[in-house]
């Protein structure tokens, strides 16, 4: 590429990640020269006024951006697709540094500054997925929220929690990661190309010449290592020590943005480079691979779920619950139906108001109670009613409760596993739920029936229980309006390739 045709994009349609990369380097100079003066809380507010703007730049491609629009040979390309998702990581990463502004005051972390534009670099990563139709800015993404999420793990030097919660994401993850370049270097060496979009054309070729078997194995490794992104089976082990291990807010940024970019990734990367890959039954998506996902929802609904009713502290059951949640999110792939992609992103935008939430209720409550236990929460009703309401609203949702977001996001993907005749995993869902309600409602158990130690009210940070109590009503509110969701998504968000036509017999 010569130097002219650099010079030759509309580079406008990047601005959001631009002034992600802007923010995070200029505030990196600022904490090194000007640490002191600034503070670290400037610093989280000028991390929180470059994802504003970010976010408003977005919205302005939503409104512009007719048609996809790709940069230097397509390895980058902006859509609607890649917005909706840029969306829900900058607000779980905003929502982030807004319980960071409270937690670094008492939470441990020495070096405060670099742990906001940390978290810039992380959602920078994320972005750049969410944005590439190339092998290579895929990994180069990956690899960008990777680092900084390891390091964000351990940001807590003198606790032993956090540094083996770092070691472990960082040795799980680097598995993870090797398994994955695996399975991409079987892409490039059947097709010859890192381009996706001509790896869906390639790759149907390889099968038809006698490359099947290879390329159900490189389905294979880049699914299982895709999984420790979005924490599911079998690459789920690492989530309970790191959630617990890590900071707070970090363990809530992990369980949305980062669960979310390894969905935009694995969206982009399995969907559209395998869908033509045919098989003795037709289309090997929506057959050998399907069942290959739907047996890794399963295994990440049973397991999370069933592994989460034993848990005495309150962040290793958020934990369990998140690898469940992947569980409930990989059903619309098995195998996906036109409207799976309104179904997942309308299940994010729950899941991120409920999590950041229940974290947000759990971190008051941990630092007030100096436990992370089931215990801290005895008798919080009577201490702090409001924030007991928020907690079981957040509960209620994760539950899949009717009256709250959740409930609608798993009716969403259980009807669309049912128009798909998966009764097997629409079962597995209904009985993964009712399970669920045992810890959930263990929780609520403890706030309103269990008599606690103190009958003095719960110290709240003003700030965060204005943040809590926008979340409880915020989850509510799209509990009985849920098609106001629904309908802007489907008039805004277009998953960028006409999936209708990509549906057997089409």
């Amino acid at each position: 590429m010569e130097v002219k045709d650099i010079f030759s994009y509309d580079w406008s349609y990047l601005l959001p990640e631009f002034i992600i990369l802007g923010f995070a380097t200029v505030l990196s100079l600022i904490d090194l020269f000007a640490g002191k003066r600034v503070g670290s809380k400037g610093i989280g507010i000028l991390s929180l006024v470059g994802i504003v703007l970010a976010a408003c730049f977005v919205f302005v491609n939503i409104s512009t951006l007719e048609q996809p629009y790709s940069y230097m040979a397509d390895t980058i390309r902006v859509d609607n697709y890649g917005n909706a998702f840029k969306l829900l990581f900058l607000g779980g990463t905003a929502f982030a540094i807004l319980l960071s502004l409270s937690y670094l005051e008492h939470g441990g972390v020495v070096h405060r500054g670099e742990y906001y534009y940390l978290m810039l670099t992380g959602l920078l990563g994320a972005m750049v997925m969410a944005s590439s139709a190339d092998l290579i800015t895929m990994f180069v993404g990956l690899e960008l929220l990777s680092l900084s999420s390891y390091i964000l793990a351990g940001m807590r030097k003198k606790s032993l929690k956090s540094n083996e919660s770092a070691f472990k994401y960082v040795v799980s993850g680097g598995i993870a990661t090797a398994v994955t370049l695996f399975g991409m270097s079987y892409l490039y060496g059947l097709s010859g190309t890192t381009n996706i979009y001509l790896l869906s054309e390639r790759l149907q070729e390889a099968s038809m010449m006698g490359y099947q078997f290879i390329v159900y194995v490189a389905f294979a490794f880049l699914a299982v290592g895709l999984a420790f992104k979005i924490s599911a089976a079998p690459n789920h082990m690492w989530v309970p020590d790191v959630y617990q291990g890590a900071p707070t807010p970090v363990t809530a940024f992990l369980a949305v943005v980062s669960k979310a970019a390894g969905f935009a990734l694995v969206f982009r990367l399995l969907l559209i480079s395998f869908f033509y890959v045919p098989s003795d039954g037709g289309r090997f998506f929506f057959a050998e691979g399907a069942l290959f996902l739907g047996l890794m929802a399963a295994a990440s609904m049973i397991i999370g779920n069933t592994m989460a009713l034993k848990q005495s502290n309150v962040k290793r059951m958020m934990a369990y619950s998140g690898i469940a949640q992947a569980g409930y999110l990989l059903v619309p792939f098995v195998p996906p139906t036109t409207l799976f992609f309104s179904e997942v992103i309308f299940y994010l935008f729950g899941y991120l108001l409920v999590s950041f939430g229940a974290f947000a209720v759990i971190m008051v409550v941990a630092k007030e109670q100096q436990t992370e236990d089931l215990r801290g929460f005895s008798g919080l009703y009577h201490r702090s009613p409001w924030i007991a309401i928020a907690m079981t609203i957040f509960l209620l949702s994760l539950a899949g409760i009717p009256v709250t977001v959740g409930f609608f996001g798993k009716f969403y993907l259980f009807i669309g596993a049912l128009a798909q005749a998966n009764y097997w995993l629409a079962a597995v869902m209904i009985a993964t739920s009712v399970v669920s309600y045992y810890y959930y409602f263990g929780i609520i158990r403890q706030m309103y029936m269990r008599p606690g130690e103190s009958e003095a009210p719960l110290a709240v940070p003003k700030g965060i229980w204005l943040f809590i109590m926008v979340m409880a009503v915020a989850t509510v509110f799209f509990g009985i309006f849920p098609g106001l969701l629904t309908e802007y998504i489907q008039a805004n968000f277009n998953p960028s390739f006409d999936f209708g036509s990509m549906l057997p017999g089409n």
